[in-house]
């Protein structure tokens, strides 16, 4: 339950109805305020009644004012705690990626840009933070992990959070971690690059699509006892190159980078090949939701920027993503078209899901 920050007098509508009414506009495509209370202007009062919105259409304004002052935190874990309960198992484990992404249109003269932290399961968004405007992303990370329910899950992230901190706090909260180690961990990544793993046999995998081939190349290792990372069970390094054509007549680019991994997924749970799949499917964080949010919300340029409303606004969009993966949906450009055609179809998906 989401508490609704404003007056008693002069409510017209729930905050349960203008969430699901904002949702059902976002899985249209709208970006804006101004979207959300065009498309539910347009709707019509019976289709708005089987969100709970019974009374005329709610305004832009009305949106508007009750996001800016909405506990956005608290819809991030409400949000999430559903979506979890349908983010898919796969091969016996949940695999959680977690990232950082800033809201760059939010920014305001003389403060920066909104920053949140977000946890994907599967395609499905299970949960998000904003990260305080004193601190960084670290510790809101941390804050993210003790609020999901990750017990038996693997969480992956990237070198920002490779630490002991974050290693306990993964391990207290009964989930397993895999943890980046580059350049910018200093003295650590120098040892690990100093392990002889020319004498360690190599898992190899390829891929290609988008105008690129890329190979994956493996080698894991027991962790050395200098190793200070609650639970850590293994150490990897993985080499990834990649040849990309950026014209279709010209010849490929080739680009090698070389990462270091330290995990405390034990070796019988976690052999090469899997151990590389949780890599890779973290690296979709970017493409599977970053980018979305960018290229078919168009988040980046978004000028809503009072109060909480650009979390808020971040988690619609978060919410309308996961909605049409769990429907199947691949490309959400196409499905945000496809349910804009049509006003029953993002309520019937929203209803049904």
């Amino acid at each position: 339950m989401v508490p609704d920050p404003r007056e008693r007098r002069g409510r017209r509508h729930t905050v349960a109805a203008l969430i699901a009414v904002a949702v059902a506009a976002v899985l249209t495509g709208a970006k804006s305020f101004t979207a959300i209370g065009e498309w539910a202007g347009d709707a019509g009062t019976g289709v708005l009644a089987q969100l709970g919105m019974v009374r005329p259409a709610a305004t832009e304004s009305t949106f508007r004012r009750l996001f800016a002052r909405l506990d956005a935190d608290r819809l991030d874990r409400v949000l999430g705690a559903w979506a979890a309960t349908r983010a898919a198992i796969v091969d016996g484990r949940r695999v959680v990626s977690i990232d950082g992404k800033t809201v760059r249109g939010a920014r305001k003269a003389h403060q920066r840009a909104p920053h949140l932290v977000a946890a994907l399961c599967a395609g499905v968004v299970i949960g998000q933070v904003g990260v305080d405007a004193k601190t960084n992303e670290i510790p809101a990370t941390r804050d993210l992990v003790e609020i999901l329910d990750v017990t038996g899950a693997v969480l992956t992230m990237d070198a920002a959070h490779t630490n002991p901190a974050t290693a306990k706090a993964v391990r207290d909260a009964g989930a397993d971690y895999v943890l980046t180690v580059k350049g910018n961990t200093g003295g650590l990544h120098a040892r690990l690059k100093a392990l002889p793993w020319k004498n360690i046999p190599a898992t190899t995998s390829r891929s290609r699509g988008h105008g690129r081939r890329e190979t994956r190349t493996i080698k894991v290792a027991d962790v050395p006892a200098w190793i200070e990372f609650d639970g850590a069970a293994q150490v990897a390094q993985l080499r990834r190159t990649t040849w990309r054509k950026k014209a279709k007549n010209s010849p490929a680019r080739k680009s090698v980078e070389v990462v270091y991994l330290i995990t405390s997924a034990p070796a019988r749970d976690a052999g090469p090949a899997r151990l590389a799949a949780w890599i890779l499917q973290h690296w979709e964080i970017e493409n599977r939701l970053h980018h979305v949010r960018d290229v078919t919300y168009d988040e980046d340029r978004s000028q809503v920027r009072t109060g909480n409303a650009p979390q808020v606004m971040a988690t619609l969009r978060n919410t309308a993503i996961t909605l049409l993966r769990l429907a199947g949906w691949t490309n959400i450009t196409a499905a945000t078209r496809h349910h804009a055609r049509n006003p029953e179809r993002p309520i019937t998906l929203l209803l049904q899901t």
